[in-house]
């Protein structure tokens, strides 16, 4: 069975780094796509040593403020 987690990534200087915030892996990647595929393997290396705990998924929004520097 599949289950489907959420990946929220920032970039850190060169790289970017990618968070689980249902299980709270986090990994890094010089891409988008590699910092994704290596969170998933560790959230999977972490599911193999611990229960998958209980968690809904997080809402994601974004929201805007003023420029105090404009």
């Amino acid at each position: 069975m599949k289950k489907f987690f959420t990946a929220v990534l920032h970039k850190e200087g060169d790289i970017f780094v990618a968070q689980c915030p249902e299980i709270g892996t986090v990994s890094q990647g010089e891409t988008i796509e590699t910092a994704i595929a290596n969170l998933r393997e560790a959230t999977e290396l972490f599911l193999e040593e611990f229960e998958l705990p209980q968690f809904e998924h997080p809402i994601l929004t974004t929201f805007e403020i003023a420029d105090q520097n404009a």
